[in-house]
């Protein structure tokens, strides 16, 4: 059965479990435009109490990715109702699961992850998302050699005794990929979840250690239960804070101050969302204004070239690349290809506010300044 939701597609399926011994049903949220880009792989997000938790993650990442604040992305989430406890079973000796907990542990990594793989789409960047006993359970993920989920959203854990220990001494250790980490609690989680939460946040907070982003959040007036509402879209921001177009706090606090070449920043953003996410995003344009902007007031024009060049390359068929090489020939002192510059212009597209009349003007001032 599949519905509409803002052109994404919502599938239910009835998933039958050879580790439970059950049919599970399972919600899959279809990015906007999935039929039509037979080439394009997403993200994958995993969320535990998807009786009620998916639609709130699948809200937040249809909107999320809709203003190209996070890439678009397959959002599955699995019905615990009147299972969570079986679930999420662990030992009261060790805090790993056994049980009932082992079997849905097997089920989401032997049997759900490789038919998403197989059936649809997906990029190696997986996110496992959980709140209460789930958000403890997602992390038994995170203990393995090599970590099933790229990123955790734990919000309000109910947190079995040694999760700590374990998650300390395993984030401190990792070094082969990025991992991301998130964490919230709320004044109105119960005592023991609000205090073990807070704890946790201690522990990793002091770890020293760059291939974990780490970000945690406490939340005053939300009940443990209302609390996802609040932390799920904190959560996309932190984890695909890099994806997201350059800000002006971006712009201000970093671009503004940088003493190497605002061109290779951008580049480098660029190219830790292929490193990070396996996604080859286009360079926004305004993105590119960004970085012109700076140059311009920092008045750093031998970087409109290295900008032009990569505009022309990401950008073919707009003036941009075109635009910003004529700046460059114009205060670099050579005014003639500046002008025949911005005279080939007249065939390409218009972009960002800059348009093929502005160009010729500025084709004619050098002409009438220099009488060419």
């Amino acid at each position: 059965m599949c519905i509409n939701l803002l052109d994404a597609q919502v599938i239910y399926e009835e998933f039958e479990s050879y580790k439970l011994g059950e049919t599970r049903e399972i919600k899959i949220q279809l990015p906007r435009g999935y039929d039509g880009n037979a080439d394009k792989s997403y993200p994958l997000f995993i969320v535990l109490d998807g009786d009620y938790m998916f639609e709130a993650v699948a809200g937040n990442v249809d909107y999320y990715s809709y203003w190209e604040d996070m890439p678009d992305a397959i959002v599955v989430g699995i019905n615990q109702l009147d299972k969570r406890y079986d679930d999420c079973m662990y030992s009261e000796q060790n805090s790993l699961p056994i049980e009932t907990g082992t079997s849905f542990f097997e089920f989401i990594s032997m049997e759900l992850l490789p038919h998403l793989i197989n059936e649809y789409r997906t990029e190696d960047f997986r996110v496992a998302v959980g709140h209460g006993e789930t958000a403890n359970f997602i992390n038994y993920y995170l203990l393995k050699e090599k970590p099933l989920f790229q990123a955790y959203i734990a919000i309000s854990p109910d947190l079995a005794g040694d999760m700590t220990d374990y998650l300390s001494e395993r984030l401190s250790k990792i070094k082969e990929q990025k991992i991301f980490y998130y964490l919230a609690t709320t004044n109105n989680d119960p005592k023991t979840i609000r205090n073990s939460t807070e704890a946790l946040n201690t522990h990793i907070a002091s770890i020293d250690n760059k291939s974990i982003l780490y970000s945690f959040d406490k939340f005053d007036g939300p009940t443990h239960y209302s609390v996802p509402a609040h932390a799920i879209p904190k959560a996309i921001e932190s984890i695909f804070y890099v994806f997201q177009p350059i800000s002006k706090k971006e712009y201000k606090e970093t671009i503004l101050k940088l003493e190497t070449s605002p061109v290779e920043y951008l580049q480098e953003k660029y190219q830790t969302i292929y490193d990070v996410f396996a996604i080859e995003k286009q360079i926004l344009i305004n993105d590119f204004k960004a970085i012109a902007a700076a140059i311009e007031k920092n008045e750093e024009f031998k970087y409109y070239e290295d900008l032009g060049k990569l505009a022309r390359k990401e950008h073919p068929k707009t003036l941009l690349g075109n635009y910003y090489l004529g700046r460059f020939y114009e205060e670099t002192g050579e005014p003639k290809k500046a002008m025949r510059t911005y005279q080939s212009a007249y065939i390409l597209d218009e972009v960002g506010g800059i348009t093929k009349d502005e160009m010729l003007e500025r084709a004619d001032t050098i002409k009438a300044d220099f009488g060419y």
